[in-house]
């Protein structure tokens, strides 16, 4: 009888390598070399032989058309990475398998980007703040009635359905220490690294020197030092961004996911997935619970809650009955006394609000989801607009004379006279964080006002400067984009002015209601979280619109409802599955080719096969942002009923395009969050 590949060394051994190909390739293992499933290997590939890394998936046996030709050897294990188990290997299967993405490219996903020890010792601040200890706050009778429905020894997801200031963050500690305190580890997701600093410290005040964290602000060093001390030291506790999810914690006791609605939690490039997703099924295949917690679920996890899929738990107050903000909608173009000269986008009761706010040393938040001053220069004479020469988009204005594109970051000037009629002088039209501030500081000009968005805060000791001047109230007028919208917590925030709601209601996609409301809910929750009661100013030109009322009425069973309703009638998530895929090319007629030749093959696919029946295949058309860094983009969706049949459409569409589509680029996007 002969011994199998799994344990006799010389053997063939399947191996996925970090190459943008969708197989794995068999390799061979030298008689002193031992080599186990899960082990990270140098391979030779290519006709130049040049070192790939891979990894080792399982024993396997000469394919019959590789006979003819020799098999490589395996160079080397991979002394700076550590084997990965089984069940690791079995998830980045899925993983690759349900977001048709190669195995090889998944897997990489896993590992730090440095080599393990490094003698350098970083200037910046502490990862993790050194904070006095706190002792665990009185819960509610919510909170108790919560956590005793939580069975930290279950494999149970849990939608944790929590107004905002419910205390949905006491929860997840008190379960994660029930989780450290049985010799396991955790591991806690947010959506924004704007949430990591409060977050981190309000952790850190309850577990000390037991906390990790990976995010995209840290430097490679830091992710790398971080990633060791969780998989291989003596850090109990990880926090992070999306990517932190694929690190190897060892002896996972609990996932929670915070704010799991967000779209932050989607990647758009590469590998395109949902982090929240992809967490419930790690949490299955590790056999314990997932906590997805959020003020205004996602439509899917709401469904599924429904459907008995996820276990609902509720908190339907804030702590100590705190009061939810009073909100007020009001349209800037009406509510307007003629004889004060306020800035146009200002209503007259915002403007008395923060009057009143501001003379009573409390704070204001104020949101607007458009950086710059405005998005839109334009000659009034003749009608020219500076667009960017790149990208299928207006150039935004900062400052007097600076116009960006925040699609390819391309800078021009703007002059005073117009470049096409030379005549007219170009004006700004819209708005942005920018003009905000300026307005803020000409109407309040001792006030201490601060800026929240990318352009001003593109580091970690930025944003942590920024919690630590509000929470000692050293910031009066706190502005900003998305970055001030969720999961932060300040005691003198009073005040929280929503410029213009209309912005995220007026995007071309199936989902802007449901972002809309989101959003909306998540800043004002940001208003009256301590001792003083809290207002929210919601300016639009709609006030009527359904999820605004919902929004004011403080009521998400009122708008997923009637939401839910809508996406009915369209097959839409999470009624129907969806997948989009972007094609895209230097060449406007080429993208347009091959996307047209993407879609005859498929249509033709499901008039071939009658059990796909109730898929459609809608498109090419052009992408709302037709144009991004000088390439054309057009899209195609798939729908259909259930993800089986959705899964093998696209792998189909994988191969078309692998095999045909030679002069475009196309993504394949599985369950999309976005279709711009």
């Amino acid at each position: 009888m002969s011994e199998s590949p799994l344990t006799s060394q010389g053997k063939l051994w399947e191996v996925a390598l970090n190459v943008p190909l969708p197989d794995t390739f068999t390799y061979e293992a030298s008689e002193d070399l031992k080599v186990q499933p899960g082990d990270p290997v140098k391979v030779p590939f290519g006709p130049k032989n040049r070192k790939v890394q891979g990894l080792v998936i399982g024993p396997t046996e000469a394919k019959e058309s590789s006979k003819d030709f020799k098999t490589k050897t395996i160079a080397e294990k991979d002394p700076e990475k550590i084997p990965l188990s089984k069940m690791q290997i079995k998830w980045l299967q899925w993983i690759s398998d349900y977001y048709v993405y190669p195995l090889g490219q998944v897997q990489q996903s896993v590992f730090p980007p440095l080599k393990k020890k490094s003698n350098r010792k970083s200037r910046k601040k502490d990862i993790v703040p050194d904070v006095e200890p706190i002792t665990a706050p009185d819960l509610t009778d919510e909170q108790k009635s919560v956590l005793s429905e939580i069975d930290v020894k279950s494999s149970e997801t849990y939608l944790l359905h929590g107004v905002t200031g419910s205390g949905k963050t006491e929860v997840y500690i008190e379960v994660i220490e029930q989780v450290i305190a049985s010799g396991k580890k955790a591991m806690v997701l947010v959506p924004e690294i704007s949430l990591t600093p409060q977050l981190v410290r309000r952790f850190a005040e309850r577990f000390q020197d037991q906390i990790a964290v990976l995010h995209s602000h840290l430097t490679d060093r830091e992710k790398t030092d971080q990633w060791w001390q969780i998989v291989e030291g003596d850090k109990k506790l990880l926090i992070g961004a999306r990517s932190a999810l694929f690190c190897p914690v060892p002896n996972l006791g609990v996932i929670v996911v915070d704010e799991e609605h967000e779209t932050s939690f989607k990647q758009e490039e590469k590998l395109k997935y949902n982090a929240r997703d992809v967490a419930i099924v790690r949490a299955k295949m590790e056999k314990c619970p997932i906590i997805l917690g959020s003020a205004t679920p996602s439509l899917e996890s709401w469904q599924n809650a429904k459907e008995g899929k996820f276990k609902l738990l509720t908190l339907k107050n804030r702590v100590s009955n705190r009061p939810l903000p009073e909100v007020t909608i009001v349209n800037p173009r009406e509510d307007r006394d003629e004889h004060n000269e306020l800035p146009y986008w200002l209503s007259e009761t915002l403007f008395k609000k923060l009057k009143n706010t501001f003379e009573n040393s409390q704070q204001t938040a104020l949101f607007l989801n458009r950086r710059g001053i405005a998005p839109n220069v334009q000659c009034y004479d003749c009608g020219f607009s500076y667009e960017c020469p790149n990208c299928d988009i207006s150039l935004t204005l900062h400052g007097k004379h600076h116009l960006v594109c925040h699609y390819c970051n391309y800078h021009e000037r703007k002059s005073d006279e117009c470049p096409d009629c030379k005549e007219g002088e170009p004006k700004a039209y819209g708005l942005g964080t920018e003009a905000v501030e300026k307005g803020i500081l000409e109407l309040f000009p001792e006030a201490r006002v601060f800026r929240a968005d990318r352009d001003e805060i593109q580091s970690r000791e930025a944003l942590e400067e920024m919690v630590r001047k509000m929470e000692n109230s050293e910031i009066d007028f706190l502005i900003g984009t998305q970055m001030i919208a969720k999961g932060l917590d300040f005691k003198n925030l009073t005040l929280v002015g929503i410029i213009h709601a209309d912005v995220a209601f007026n995007i071309p996609d199936f989902r802007a209601s449901e972002r809309g409301y989101q959003l909306c809910t998540q800043v004002s929750g940001r208003a009256g979280r301590h001792a003083v009661p809290g207002e929210v100013v919601i300016q639009t030109y709609k006030k009527e619109h359904p999820s605004l009322q919902a929004v004011k009425n403080h009521n998400y069973y009122q708008f997923v409802e009637e939401e839910a309703e809508n996406r009915k009638l369209f097959h839409y998530p999470p009624f129907g599955k969806i997948t989009s895929i972007r094609v895209s090319g230097l060449r406007e007629q080429e993208v347009i080719e091959e996307s047209q030749a993407l879609a005859n093959y498929l249509k033709q696919l499901i008039e071939k096969y009658d059990q796909l029946g109730g898929v459609q295949v809608l498109g090419p058309t052009p992408s709302p942002l037709t144009k991004i860094k000088n390439r054309f983009r057009y899209h195609l969706l798939i729908k259909a009923k259930d993800h089986q049949t959705i899964n093998h459409i696209a792998k189909m569409a994988d191969q078309f395009i692998r095999d045909q589509c030679k002069k475009t680029k196309c993504l394949i996007d599985v369950d999309p969050y976005t279709l711009l």
